[in-house]
């Protein structure tokens, strides 16, 4: 269907429905995966970033190496819980240019957070300058310092506006 043509949301469904149905089992078998090590980002300015993501939204940063990739690039992480990190990479002499969100692309990283929590990052990013957009009482959507659209959750982790999805 070409990005002119109006969609077919009966057809759409049917398919959506279709793959659920030969899929989706009751007796889905455990991941082979342990977890999420890492989601890597890039970073204009560590600084910065440094500033924002343990500065206003709480995450610990754990750790900062050379880049094995590129020489003088750091390599660095933030605790966002349950063991999983958020990495990011800067790239200094070279000219990433702007973060772009496109199709095939990272749309948004979402991190769950505690209500309470939630609520006290939501005044942290308001006393930061930074705008959100809040969804359903429980979303958070705003861009870190170079772009990157990031969720705060408020449900918990295998849930989503009250349904469960693990």
């Amino acid at each position: 269907m070409a990005p002119s043509d109006p969609l077919d949301l009966a057809a759409i469904e049917a398919e959506r429905a279709r793959i659920r149905d030969t899929h989706l089992t009751s007796d889905r078998r455990a991941s082979s995966a342990r977890g999420v090590h890492h989601v890597a980002l890039l970073s204009s300015d560590v600084e910065r970033t440094v500033r924002f993501y343990q500065g206003v939204l709480e995450f610990p940063l754990t750790e900062m190496i050379e880049n094995r990739d590129y020489k003088g690039s750091t390599h660095f992480f933030f605790d966002v819980g349950n063991g999983n990190l958020l990495a990011f990479f800067d790239f200094p002499g070279l000219d990433v240019g702007p973060y772009a969100e496109v199709l095939g692309g990272l749309h948004h990283l979402a991190i769950s957070v505690d209500p309470t929590t939630w609520r006290r990052l939501r005044e942290r990013l308001g006393e930061a300058g930074v705008e959100y957009e809040e969804e359903s009482g429980t979303s958070l959507y705003f861009r870190d310092p170079d772009g990157a659209r990031v969720e705060l959750l408020a449900d918990p982790l295998g849930e989503m506006y009250g349904s469960s999805v693990l």
